[in-house]
This record gives structure tokens, C-alpha cells and sequence, in this order.
């Protein structure tokens, strides 16, 4: 099945974030042999034949297709209603800059269970909570975020339970694997070094 899902998949590099507490843009981090968004790039493409990255065209246009906030300064809403606005497929990862532990296989995992299932978002849950930042949405998320954004409404989490989810629970990653650890972001320099380093 997963074949066949794959065709029908774009993924979104959320890049655009203020970065505030690492002090500088998390995407140009280096990371490996590459930065945080070369990693991010790769890692999405594991499972997307199309990868675009939303953020500023200025700041990221030498490194792939980019896709600007529809409504500025608001947040990841803003990127994934952006992206979800432009995509041309039904599935569609969102994957932040900045967790880059993420594993290809759990794309691959996550992608499996979005495209067997009805759901809107298909998203994993760690540290008690569901990850928006790296789950994937169908294309019709597009409008609940456009009406959340038009009433001034930022936060994704609340709009997940208006429809239909595929929650993957901490006992389902741990028998599929997978660490929930996997979803840490990076905001800041302590953080960063201590994940670069393996920690």
C-alpha cells in the first residue's frame, strides 16, 4: 500500500520560526554534514517526491521551492494552513526545522497509517501530547485552519479535536520501536549541543 500512497505525497519544511531562543536561524544550524534544513530536506524526502519548504522566499529560495504565510507572524498554524493552501495532494507532511531526530522509518510508519485510515491528521503522541510538527494532514485541514487564523486563534492542538485523528500513542511507538525522544525540538544552544552530540 505504501507504494502506491507515496505518489500521492508533498511534504513542508517549516523553516520560518523566530528562532528567539537559539539566537540564531535554527535552519542554517549545522548539523551532520549539512545544517538543520538540508536535514530536514533529506529526511522528507524519504517519503514525498515533491519537498518545499515554507518560510521567507528571500532568506531560503536557494535551497528548494518555498511558500510564504498566507498570514504572517502567526505561528505554525500559519505555515501549515500556507502549505496545506498550495499543495496540489491529498496527503501532505509538515515536518519542523528543528527535529531533525526523526526517523525515516517513522515517516515511512506514519505515512502507512495516515493513508490506511479516514483520518485528517495523522499525528504521533509524545510527552503527553500530539507532535503537529511532524504528523500528516489532508488537504481539507486547510479550511480549519483558515477559519482558526481568521477568528485570531493560533494553536493547532485545539483543532484536533474537530476532526478525525489517527493518534499514534507512546505504547504503539514503543512496540513499532520508536522513542518518543524523537520529536525533541531544538530551541535552544544547551539543547542543540547536547542532541549533536547524542545526548
Amino acid at each position: 500500500m505504501y507504494d502506491r500512497l507515496v505518489l500521492d505525497f508533498s511534504a513542508y519544511i517549516l523553516a520560518g520560526g523566530k528562532s528567539s531562543r537559539m539566537g540564531s536561524d535554527k535552519a542554517f544550524l549545522l548539523w551532520k554534514s549539512g545544517t538543520l534544513l538540508s536535514n530536514a530536506l533529506q529526511l522528507a524526502g524519504t517519503i514525498a517526491t515533491q519537498v518545499k519548504i515554507v518560510g521567507e522566499p528571500e532568506k531560503f529560495a536557494a535551497f528548494g521551492t518555498v511558500i510564504r504565510d498566507i498570514y504572517p507572524e502567526r505561528g505554525p498554524l500559519a505555515g501549515i494552513h500556507a502549505a496545506l493552501s498550495s499543495t496540489s495532494t491529498q496527503w501532505n507532511l509538515i515536518l519542523a526545522v528543528d527535529i531533525p531526530l526523526v526517523e525515516p522509518r517513522f515517516l515511512e510508519y506514519l505515512a502507512e497509517q495516515a493513508g490506511s485510515s479516514e483520518a485528517v491528521v495523522a499525528a504521533p503522541l509524545a510527552e503527553g501530547r500530539a507532535q503537529p510538527l511532524c504528523a500528516i494532514y489532508r488537504k481539507e485541514f486547510a479550511a480549519l485552519a483558515e477559519a482558526s487564523l481568521r477568528a485570531g486563534r493560533n494553536k493547532i492542538d485545539p483543532l484536533f479535536a474537530k476532526i478525525r485523528t489517527r493518534l499514534i500513542e507512546p505504547e504503539e511507538l514503543a512496540r513499532e520501536g520508536f522513542s518518543e525522544q524523537m520529536f525533541r525540538n531544538l530551541n535552544t544552544p544547551e539543547e542543540f549541543s547536547r542532541a549533536s552530540q547524542g545526548g
